[in-house]
């Protein structure tokens, strides 16, 4: 049975909205933390002009290659194992190394794109997440990241601000970052920020591009 989740269900059209503008004169996108593969299925079937490479923690994989078996596409890639973590991120040997109908992911991918991780995981390894990010990207690549911000250090909402509760009661390390300190950290890894794009449910859709 294919792994389900209501919140890629309801953003996933919004999310694509931008994408389709973003990643216009894309090539290759590394999904980073693809989650069940909802979103890698349905972005890469609405953009197939994009070779799309899934990737996520070693227990998500066989939920992913469900929706990727179903789906068929040419356009994405089997999904890597990848973990922030790992000193090797991302391209440890592909779970199945072999390309799909002779495309392959290149080690500098022009677009990166990632929903609902940097609230999840530790500040540490947001960190190792943006070093790893510029260490990859092409230049003048893209990166999209997704999910909820606070500015000025303030909640946009009061749903957000009980998110972070919940986040924290959860996992003390993790919650709603703040737009500022994310910024800050993606400029010191020379990433220039494009656009701060209003999403629905409190969420924004953050556009960066790799200098040099």
């Amino acid at each position: 049975m294919k792994p389900h989740a209501e919140s890629s269900e309801k953003n996933k059209e919004p999310i694509l909205a931008v994408l389709k503008e973003v990643f216009a004169d894309r090539k290759q996108v590394l999904e980073i933390a693809s989650g069940t593969g909802q979103h890698a299925v349905h972005f890469a079937r609405a953009l197939p002009q994009l070779i799309w490479q899934p990737s996520e923690l070693p227990h998500n994989l066989p939920g992913i290659r469900a929706w990727l078996d179903e789906a068929q596409l040419p356009n994405v890639l089997p999904p890597l194992a990848l973990d922030v973590n790992d000193a090797n991120w991302p391209f440890p040997n592909p779970v199945h190394p072999e390309p799909v109908e002779g495309q392959h992911l290149t080690k500098s991918p022009d677009a990166i794109f990632n929903a609902n991780t940097v609230h999840i995981i530790s500040w540490s390894e947001v960190e190792l997440m943006f070093a790893h990010i510029a260490r990859v990207i092409a230049p003048g690549g893209c990166l999209c990241l997704y999910g909820p911000y606070n500015y000025g250090g303030q909640f946009t909402s009061e749903s957000n601000a009980r998110f972070d509760g919940w986040l924290k009661a959860r996992d003390p390390n993790s919650g709603v970052r703040d737009f500022e300190a994310v910024n800050s950290l993606a400029e010191s890894h020379g990433l220039a920020l494009l656009r701060d794009i209003e999403m629905p449910s409190n969420n924004r859709m953050l556009v960066w591009t790799a200098q040099g």
